[in-house]
């Protein structure tokens, strides 16, 4: 197995990565053009791409921003709503794992920002149905949230005619280099398909399982004629601005105080705090069945941002790749189903590769010098509601204001 020399990641990547003669990632490279980009030209042209949008009548909305309890939904609201002063639709799907935190991120960030929201909640019954048969093809138990974070926003934008959605990164681009920032690559449901969705869409789910169309409608991606009449397009801000998850979650912490949590398969406090399953259960069938973790993406992400040492990164990867998920038995119960029976599921599509690097190989005489500009610390912010427990799913909450 080839790792990449300055960011550790492994060849097998999901997403697929190069790694070229040097022994630097596809990644890395285009991770690269953030320090030689000219941001400011960047930026004006996508100030007047958001102009091109503008309703007319202030009882339109000029966009759609799909959001959640977690990662940059904040930041996107505030660069969207404050800084360019549009008028957005605050679209979510309830994703069924969630925990207290979450719900109360979301919640707040519906009522600091002042914008209307609509949300998804497709009923257990069929959510259950569906991860029972995204478990046998996939081995996935995350399907559904891929798949209705995907989809819904464009039902949206088709149903209420509204054009734009505006997402923040590119996975493909800012993870493992698929694209670079002077593409500015937009939504296609090709990619989501291949990678999202790892090759399955709603309808593909019907073949051989007991699913009926009414159990997958939420998750049907609209007719190609439906998007060309209403011309939705979906735009990435990673193209137009030098993306950096943490600095930007560390400014909505300080603004508009931004709920952490501890995760147990990372560091990162910031990112997924909304759902219970994403950095633990689910995170270790990304282990089983490709050999490496999100601890890889982030010690990635803060290696190429100079924040994080090679020596130091291989130690968080040990640390956290091997961790036993706490919530398994949590999902059990929900599913109905027997731990046995669910890593059988999921062993059809385990791998025999681990993340192992020769440290001989990666020892201090052959350590990239990286200059240390921001120690790897992230806030741990107070618990709003220290007295309920993150110890059951909350699919519908009390509110927040």
């Amino acid at each position: 197995m080839k790792y990449c020399k300055r960011c550790l990641y492994p060849e097998n990547h999901a997403l697929n990565l190069i790694i070229d003669k040097e022994g630097i990632c596809s990644g890395c490279r285009v991770h690269e053009e953030k320090f030689t980009i000219d941001w400011e030209a960047k930026e004006a042209k996508l100030i007047q791409l958001l102009d091109a949008y503008r309703s007319e009548s202030s009882l339109n909305y000029d966009c759609i921003i799909p959001v959640s309890g977690a990662k940059d939904s904040y930041f996107i609201v505030d660069l969207i709503k404050n800084k360019y002063k549009l008028n957005p639709l605050l679209v979510s799907y309830n994703k069924h794992y969630n925990s207290h935190v979450g719900n109360r991120n979301l919640a707040y960030l519906k009522t600091i920002f002042n914008c209307d929201a609509v949300e998804l909640i497709v009923q257990p019954q069929k959510v259950k149905k569906i991860t029972r048969v995204t478990l046998e093809k996939m081995g996935s138990i995350y399907w559904h949230i891929l798949a209705g974070e995907t989809v819904f926003p464009v039902q949206i934008a088709v149903k209420y005619k509204i054009p734009l959605i505006i997402w923040g990164a590119h996975q493909g681009l800012d993870q493992v280099g698929m694209f670079s920032h002077h593409d500015e690559v937009e939504m296609t449901r090709k990619y989501r398909k291949e990678h999202d969705l790892m090759g399955y869409e709603a309808e593909d789910l019907l073949d051989g399982s007991s699913l009926e169309q009414n159990d997958i409608e939420q998750y049907v991606y609209p007719h190609d004629k439906e998007i060309e009449q209403v011309g939705v397009r979906g735009i990435y801000l990673g193209n137009y601005i030098p993306w950096d998850t943490k600095a930007q979650h560390e400014k909505m912490i300080e603004k508009f105080d931004y709920e952490t949590m501890p995760q147990q398969r990372s560091f990162d406090l910031y990112n997924h705090v909304d759902c219970f399953h994403y950095l633990g259960l689910h995170d270790y069938i990304k282990y089983l069945k490709f050999g490496y973790s999100k601890i890889n993406d982030h010690v990635a992400r803060e290696i190429r941002w100079g924040r994080l040492h090679k020596r130091e990164a291989l130690k968080l990867i040990q640390r956290y790749q091997s961790i036993q998920p706490e919530d398994l038995s949590l999902f059990l119960q929900w599913l109905d189903i027997s731990e046995a029976e669910l890593f059988k599921l999921i062993d059809a599509f385990k791998t025999d590769t681990v993340f192992s690097i020769d440290t001989q190989e990666y020892s201090d005489n052959h350590l990239q010098k990286i200059e240390q500009k921001n120690k790897l610390n992230f806030i741990l912010t107070k618990n709003k509601n220290p007295k309920l427990k993150e110890d059951q799913y909350t699919l519908i909450e009390k509110a927040y204001l």
